[in-house]
């Protein structure tokens, strides 16, 4: 027997199987269930994720989560020529960095209110969700809190596009058409939105393929299978 093997009979040794949570070779701990381990995956990946948004520049400097412009304002798939030409380099680089600075306002808003809704978060079929993809539980959150989240958002970038650099957002908008402040400020908090759980799908996903990294035994025996 392999000395992983090994290791994962002795984390193992006297749990109980429980025939409404069992996987196949699945144990969980004792007073524990496939509810909490989700729960307690999510926990997790979205500390990880907020702790590394909410740093400076901590939207900006992410291959995941940087908020793009709008269209609008010369971002992916801007189909006014005026605003590619008028916001391009030093320009476009303090007005980008200026809505990732925004969105990391409005996720410090953001971040509580996806710790409760992971508290008391409803979760029908656990074995499901354990046996899902790599953003399985991170799916599940999302669809549980629906567009909340955009709501509690808003008023953070609001603020954020309001406060700092403001000249630069005033000038962006003054050349081009087809969006105002408020309509800039709806289109960074639905990209924060989508951002926030790629972040947390990301964090699931580094768990799962290394559930023993957390030192969580709980995280360890229902996701450390075959690992």
């Amino acid at each position: 027997m392999t000395a992983l093997l090994t290791e994962r009979r002795t984390l193992l040794s006297g749990l109980a199987l429980s025939p409404l949570l069992a996987l196949p070779g699945c144990a969980s701990l004792p007073g524990r269930s496939l509810t909490d381990a989700i729960r307690e995956l999510l926990s997790l990946s979205s500390q990880r994720a907020f702790a590394l948004l909410l740093q400076p520049n901590g939207f900006y400097d992410s291959q995941i989560a940087r908020i793009d412009l709008p269209p609008e304002l010369g971002g992916t798939g801007a189909s006014s020529t005026l605003s590619r030409v008028l916001l391009s380099g030093v320009f476009k680089d303090r007005l980008t960095r200026q809505v990732n600075s925004a969105a990391k306002a409005g996720a410090e808003r953001a971040a509580p209110l996806v710790a409760d809704a992971i508290r008391s978060i409803s979760i029908a079929d656990a074995a499901a969700i354990v046996r899902g993809g790599p953003t399985a539980a991170t799916d599940l959150l999302e669809r549980s809190m629906g567009r909340s989240l955009v709501g509690a958002i808003f008023p953070g970038i609001d603020q954020g596009l309001r406060l700092a650099d403001n000249a630069v957002v005033t000038e962006a908008l003054r050349f081009t058409t087809g969006i105002d402040f408020r309509g800039l400020v709806q289109d960074v908090s639905d990209r924060t939105h989508d951002a926030i759980y790629r972040a947390i799908g990301r964090e699931e996903a580094a768990i799962r393929a290394n559930p023993r990294e957390t030192g969580s035994p709980l995280l360890t025996a229902v996701f450390g299978l075959g690992r």
